[in-house]
């Protein structure tokens, strides 16, 4: 039994008594708990395929924050690893595919992989984290949507066009299907075993939805979402967030999704109009944290009241960035619990 299942029930699109909040990145570098174990460590990765080491650090915020619900410690990037494609995750850099897709013989070569064989180490995070956390708040797990999973895998590494992953759609749209085919059926099955091993709710993660033309994000980004919330439908409540994808809330409205995330240049009250009786997620600009804490309490009271008239879960509209003062999130979390408006 849960003993704060605000979260779970706002995610199930139920009534709650004051708005939940959690944070994306919550889990990580604002934390110095998280940088004193991260710095004796090999890596980044270290830290996330150690399942022991992944559940200290995704409880981490639980009890320094006290925030509504825990996600699991681990990254987008584990879905091409387990795949056979290879990621570092280089410092001050961000991830480097030393191998990256360029013909049909590369996505030939690629697995669909079986999640218990090739990600077991997120499998046993998410166990041993849903028993140390005994109930105090819902564990949440998550994977990165499949066209921002090919944006890495054809870059290669980060970027701000993504042009070679976008040209492959323009150029080569019939492989570029094949390769969201397999990344959408690993994808598939690692959240089921993600639920299985203990996951409450879900989230997909399109990071880069906002590079694409409406167009090609319906046909390359939406319908494969589509696909994962129609497979994952009745398991546990799912959560979409498609950063600077506004245009795509109709879209989202008509998935099996249960709950729509917002990036911070999102109308929530355009959005609930479009998005019906889903749940809202979000969506505080991230840099409204650097402010003083009056001006961080203002921003968050004046973010709570654009998301009134339906369910609503208090986050950001992105990450948090890892310069920002912790003392400022708890501003944040603890305007979120004491308002009633």
């Amino acid at each position: 039994m849960l003993k704060n299942d605000l979260f779970l029930r706002a995610a199930r699109g139920e009534a709650t008594e004051r708005t939940p909040v959690w944070l994306m990145r919550q889990a990580g570098r604002i934390l110095p708990q998280y940088r004193a174990l991260r710095g004796r460590l090999s890596g980044f990765k270290e830290l996330v395929e150690t399942p022991e080491l992944a559940s200290e650090v995704t409880i981490q915020p639980v009890d320094a924050l006290d925030v509504d619900a825990a996600i699991i410690f681990s990254d987008i990037l584990v879905v091409p690893e387990a795949m056979g494609l290879t990621y570092e995750m280089v410092e001050a850099r961000g991830p480097l595919f030393p191998e990256v897709i360029k013909s049909a013989a590369d996505v030939d070569r690629l697995r669909v992989a079986d999640p218990h064989e090739h990600l077991g180490y997120v499998l046993d995070a998410l166990r041993i984290t849903r028993k140390a956390l005994n109930g105090r708040v819902p564990l949440i797990g998550f994977a990165g949507a499949p066209f921002t999973i090919l944006a890495y895998m054809v870059e290669g590494h980060g970027s701000k066009t993504f042009s070679k992953a976008r040209r492959l759609l323009y150029q080569e749209p019939a492989l570029a299907h094949r390769l969201l085919e397999k990344i959408t059926a690993t994808t598939i099955a690692y959240l089921q075993a993600q639920v299985e091993a203990g996951a409450q709710v879900l989230q997909i993660f399109d990071s880069w939805a906002g590079i694409l033309p409406p167009a090609h994000y319906s046909e390359f980004s939406a319908r494969y979402i589509a696909q994962i919330c129609a497979a994952l439908d009745g398991l546990v409540p799912v959560t979409v967030f498609a950063k600077g994808a506004w245009w795509a809330i109709p879209e989202f409205a008509a998935m099996p999704c249960r709950t729509i995330g917002l990036d911070w240049n999102q109308d929530p009250q355009q959005v609930r109009r479009e998005a019906g009786n889903k749940t809202l997620q979000g969506n505080l600009d991230p840099c409204a944290l650097y402010g003083s804490r009056e001006q961080v309490k203002a921003a968050t009271q004046a973010m709570l009241r654009q998301f009134a008239g339906g369910p609503h879960i208090a986050n950001l509209g992105h990450g948090v960035y890892p310069d920002t003062n912790p003392d400022n999130v708890r501003v944040f979390v603890d305007t979120v619990k004491e308002w009633r408006g």
